[in-house]
């Protein structure tokens, strides 16, 4: 049986960790399937570090070759560069490829994908809700990348309008076997829910340094960075400034919602402390460390409503059963048999 041809586009932390996951699938002895990974990424020195890892067996130099001929494309790139990036694998990816995005905006890929992608591909949007031992961990580079990454967090699947429901049910079984439960969102909620929890906090970061560096108060107060001013600013090191403007732009009506709450929020508090309001300022923190609290619980275990944790199927032995019989699958499996 051949080996399923899988090209990670952008060995970034989730690109890589892709890749990890799959090779320890490939690792179990029961499995079935065998991956066969094709890495890229436009950074110098990003590739060959994942390849280091382990988390691919091929680095190649070329976005056009890395498609080429793929039967499944993982999207993991600087968001800068997607659009781009589609226009360039085009004419790469083969009849019935699943192209599976991980932007972190749906809805100008889903635009995109429609204007750029060849009908015979199939693109699903997909977003990880990582294993929640790294909720507070590491930064989003190659170096921080993990082989359960994934586990027992969510998969988001966005598919295309168009997309086959047989690559649409691939990319709930590549999800499982990563080791995260997929559920299905529509685009424009999944959107709005990244500008609250992606967007709007990589926002406030970058901002809170620019207004820093501008202020008087400079010269010293850069002496005495430490972890909690690290942790908020983190972006302006993991994330290049054209992909954090791309991400706020292109989704700018949710996150200016957002932000203006924000601001309407920071005001009050601002209010507080001119007065000297202790018990406003307290009554505030209170609510805010309380509902933390019940949402990192949630967050942790999984369990966001009295039926517990959703039940993840286990991921069988034979991978994407869910497609058995179907035109995807009999490629994939090496059935040349097309008619």
């Amino acid at each position: 049986m051949n080996a399923i041809k899988v090209a990670v586009l952008g060995l970034g932390r989730v690109g890589t960790s892709v890749g990890l996951a799959l090779n320890r699938y490939n690792a179990r002895k029961d499995a079935r399937q065998q991956f066969e990974v094709f890495g890229f990424d436009p950074r110098s020195g990003i590739a060959s570090a994942a390849e280091k890892t382990g988390a691919i067996q091929h680095v190649v130099r070329s976005i056009y070759d890395a498609a080429a001929g793929k039967d499944v494309v993982f999207v993991a790139l600087p968001y800068a560069e997607v659009q781009t990036a589609f226009r360039e694998i085009a004419d790469a990816l083969r009849e019935d490829s699943v192209v599976l995005d991980a932007s972190p905006l749906k809805r100008p890929s889903l635009e995109w994908a429609s204007k750029l992608l060849p009908a015979h591909a199939h693109l699903v949007g997909v977003t990880p809700v990582v294993n929640p031992r790294y909720l507070f961990d590491g930064l989003n580079d190659t170096e921080h990348a993990a082989v359960d990454f994934f586990d027992d967090g969510f998969m988001l699947v966005t598919p295309a309008p168009r997309a086959a429901k047989a690559a649409v049910e691939l990319a709930t079984d590549f999800s499982a076997l990563l080791g995260a439960t997929p559920h299905f969102v529509d685009p424009d909620e999944h959107d709005g829910l990244m500008a609250a929890t992606e967007g709007l906090p990589a926002l406030l970061g970058a901002m809170t340094f620019y207004m820093l560096q501008r202020s008087e108060g400079w010269t010293d107060a850069r002496r005495m960075g430490n972890p909690a001013f690290g942790q908020l600013t983190h972006h302006l090191v993991d994330t290049h400034p054209d992909d954090l403007r791309d991400l706020v732009l292109n989704n700018r009506e949710n996150v200016a919602r957002y932000l203006s709450e924000t601001i309407a929020v920071l005001t009050s508090v601002h209010e507080l402390l001119m007065h000297g309001d202790r018990e406003g300022l307290e009554a505030a923190l209170v609510e805010a460390y309380d509902t933390y609290q019940v949402w990192l619980a949630k967050r942790t275990s999984g369990r966001w409503d009295e039926k517990g944790a959703a039940s993840q199927e286990k991921v069988s032995d034979t991978l994407m059963s869910g497609l058995l019989g179907g035109y995807i699958t009999r490629r994939l499996r090496g059935d040349e048999d097309r008619d």
